[in-house]
């Protein structure tokens, strides 16, 4: 019997790399996975224990106090006014949605077959397409890790399904034109959905959404996984066209997906409060620093991304096996090699900053 066969989980080729790296005092320091290891609020915990809600069916969609929330954190932090009755839906964590939209969207439009995503990225994008049926198809980004709409073939966009991007980007932090791609998309009738769920840790620049440029053949996906450290509960959100949001929420209604009803009340909670994302911005900022430093032990240089919490850095030679094997063997770090977000980022490593500032300073002093 022959068919699809699943490849290697990304990350579960790193076991050689810990081995090597467990010969430190002080065990590995792993930076591989974008894992957050900080504590969520105490106010969300508290919501999340004493809901009440455990009995009942949750809403799938989301219970109105979830989507409100979800709206009001939008006009509060990024200028942008969302109807949460027609315009906001729920969603289990941001991963799902990501991999499992173009499932549905091919449903809606069958002579469509064609996911276009950024050529380097988060693998689920490309996978999405794959679990649907479709072609992946990567678009170039430019020398700041941007998408090049300008680059996609003619051909390829009489087919596209939709058109994935992610900014401020994981793995490179690059931040997308988002007017230009929201044009591109509303020019060829092509859904543009935006991943935006490091939107808090940009660094250069104001947080922006494509939601700024109208709400017309635009969603902005968004998760509480990274801003609250909430990766355990999944709880995000997607909003954005109100037809394609009526069309989402009414095909994953079908299919049985409900944020879980405690996990609807901690997310609002989590969304009403920016004081712990303010402290967890510092954090980042901090372990950044530290990891730049990192790399400098070693002679290689990093540099500050646009965005996100994670260094992109070009492995000497092209070697980016090499570099993490290095980095493993003298330092106890644990990073992902490039070629998880693509082919062209082959010659790169990624470095998470999730460990508390002591650990990746521990990582400086064994680099030194």
């Amino acid at each position: 019997m022959s068919g699809f066969v699943p490849p290697a989980y990304p990350y579960d080729r790193l076991d050689d790399l810990r081995s090597l790296a467990e010969k430190f005092e002080g065990g590995p320091i792993d930076c591989s996975i974008g894992t957050p290891f900080d504590p969520p609020p105490p106010a969300v915990i508290e919501a999340l224990a004493t809901s009440g809600a455990e009995r009942g069916y949750p809403a799938s969609i989301g219970t109105p106090a979830f989507r409100e929330a979800a709206a009001d954190w939008l006009e509060r932090r990024l200028g942008v006014v969302v109807d949460p009755v027609t315009a906001i839906g729920a969603c289990i964590g941001t991963k799902e949605f990501v991999a499992g939209t173009p499932q549905y969207l091919r449903l809606r439009a069958p002579d469509r077959d064609t996911v276009l995503y950024p050529a380097v990225s988060y693998p689920s994008y490309a996978m999405g397409a794959t679990l649907a049926g479709c072609r992946a198809v990567p678009v170039p980004v430019d020398a700041q890790w941007r998408i090049d709409v300008s680059a996609i073939d003619p051909a390829d966009i009489d087919r596209a399904l939709c058109l994935w991007v992610n900014t401020p980007g994981n793995p490179a932090g690059g931040l997308d034109d988002l007017a230009a791609v929201a044009a591109w998309g509303r020019s060829h009738d092509v859904p543009v959905l935006s991943d935006e769920c490091y939107v808090e840790f940009t660094w250069t620049g104001p947080a922006r959404t494509i939601l700024t440029e109208g709400l017309d053949g635009v969603l902005a996906v968004h998760s509480l996984s990274k801003r609250s450290n909430l990766a355990g509960t999944r709880a995000g959100f997607y909003a954005g066209d109100p037809g394609l949001v009526h069309y989402l929420r009414e095909v994953r209604k079908h299919a049985g997906f409900m944020v879980p009803g405690p996990v609807q009340a901690a997310a609002v909670a989590a969304w009403g409060d920016q004081d712990h994302v303010d402290e967890q911005r510092a954090r980042y900022r901090a372990r950044i620093e530290a990891g730049i430093e990192l790399f400098a032990a070693l002679g290689i240089e990093a540099v500050m991304p646009a965005g996100g919490f994670y260094l992109w850095v070009a492995a000497p030679g092209g070697d980016a096996w090499g570099l993490a094997r290095r980095l493993a063997d003298e330092t106890g770090v644990i990073v992902s090699p490039g070629e998880f977000y693509g082919d062209e980022s082959a010659g790169h490593v990624r470095l998470a900053v999730v460990q508390p500032l002591e650990r990746m300073r521990l990582a400086c002093g064994r680099a030194r």
